[in-house]
């Protein structure tokens, strides 16, 4: 059969910027835990399912390209051979081997190995997987919502569900387990989010509500809701937001721990400012700062909380400050963020600057707004921060139009350019 090069399978991993060394560990990683043996894929491997010399992996590799891509091999531009003439052409030795690798993949496919043959799932497991959330999120809060965070976020979901209807557990176990999937997903919801890629983001908040509901963890149920705030905030559907909070408050770990109180109270004076509120901002951001007073910094949360601290509090308080066009409290915030910031958080130093930028432009301080927007990286033009910046360029274009400044900074916007 006449070799023709994949190239859906190319063109998916091209679009979700992974590398093949990236593709071969998720893969592998995925093996791992369906089998309880670290996958074989290599990079040549690989290379031969994107060059066409193998058109059709094998039966674990086929179980391993689903769960890590969301999509069928046949998708993935895989052809089903003709069973009909490959026997006809294979020794009886080949028979057998082949009789025998499909038996195995097949069984590891459908996850029902009978006996011993079942792995049992332990708290070894949720260790680790609870390290990749470390990793996820340690990436977002450097790149921001990239397709690539989003993209590893759900895989790592999938692998944690996969791994969830193929072994033995304790409810304490599954527990764990649902509620590591529902923090990939709302990881991936969040990047979607922040890239703008709303849809997306929309499908993933179906697949956390109910991820987070399964574990019973109030936790998580707490993030989902906060994240799906954030969704119908980009959205417009500013009373659905505050539904979402009302949701957040609900849950026990609310009541439990202040931080997680002064977090919720800080997103709900967001949604406030959106609704031009201000007695209810002001009275929301007096609630999120005393309970953070109260919060215990050093008390055991999941890595994803590990964000919120006064340094995103002033965030948070600039954006619904600039909600309602309180411009100089907006800068006051802005500063305070600045100086607090971890040097980790780049992301939200570049948002943080762009919020700055527009609150000094309003102002009417164009030197300076300019120079704080050119302090944001060239690849943090993307996502939220790229369409503050877009905005930040119209608004000085409309309010000072014949100025030099302004056409150097529009000659400079022009030549980065910006994501989407």
């Amino acid at each position: 059969m006449e070799r023709r090069r994949n190239d859906a399978l190319v063109q998916w991993m091209s679009e979700f910027k992974m590398t093949t060394r990236e593709f071969v560990d998720a893969l592998n990683d995925f093996i791992r835990e369906l089998t309880g043996r670290q996958g074989l894929i290599t990079e040549r491997t690989v290379h031969k399912w994107r060059s066409g010399e193998t058109r059709w992996p094998q039966s674990v590799q086929r179980t391993a390209l689903q769960a890590v891509t969301g999509r069928a091999p046949t998708e993935l531009g895989f052809v089903v051979p003709d069973r009909r003439t490959a026997r006809s052409k294979e020794a009886p030795s080949v028979h057998r081997r082949r009789f025998l690798a499909t038996t195995a993949g097949g069984a590891l496919a459908a996850a029902t190995p009978a006996g011993a043959a079942r792995s049992r799932v332990g708290m070894s497991d949720v260790q680790r997987l609870t390290a990749k959330l470390s990793a996820v999120v340690a990436s977002d809060d450097r790149h921001g919502g990239t397709e690539t965070v989003e993209t590893r976020a759900g895989q790592l979901a999938r692998q944690t569900l996969a791994l969830q209807q193929r072994g033995t557990a304790t409810s304490r176990v599954r527990s764990h387990l649902y509620s590591l999937a529902a923090a990939f997903t709302s990881s991936a919801m969040w990047a979607a989010i922040d890239g703008h890629r709303l849809t997306a983001a929309q499908q993933h908040m179906q697949q956390a509500v109910t991820l987070a509901g399964l574990s019973a963890d109030p936790a998580i149920q707490f993030r989902v809701w906060g994240h799906a705030g954030a969704l119908y905030r980009h959205l417009g559907r500013y009373t659905d937001a505050l539904a979402a909070d009302d949701a957040a408050r609900s849950t026990s770990i609310f009541r439990r721990d202040p931080l997680y109180a002064s977090l919720a109270h800080a997103r709900t004076a967001v949604h406030h400012g959106d609704l031009r509120d201000h007695d209810a901002v002001r009275r929301s951001l007096r609630n999120a700062q005393d309970a953070l007073t109260r919060a215990d910094p050093d008390a055991p949360r999941p890595p994803w909380m590990r964000f919120y601290d006064q340094a995103e509090l002033e965030l948070l308080a600039l954006i619904a400050h600039s909600a309602l066009g309180g411009w100089a409290e907006s800068e006051a915030h802005a500063h305070h963020n600045l100086a607090l910031l971890r040097p980790d958080l780049l992301r939200n130093r570049s948002l943080t600057l762009a919020h700055l930028a527009r609150a000094q432009l309003e102002q009417g301080e164009l030197e300076v707004a300019v120079d704080s927007a050119g302090r944001i990286p060239r690849d943090a033009w993307r996502g939220r921060t790229g369409g503050l910046v877009r905005v930040f360029t119209a608004r000085l274009v409309d309010l000072a139009p014949d100025e030099p400044m302004t056409r150097a900074w529009a000659d400079h916007a022009r030549e980065k350019g910006t994501h989407t």
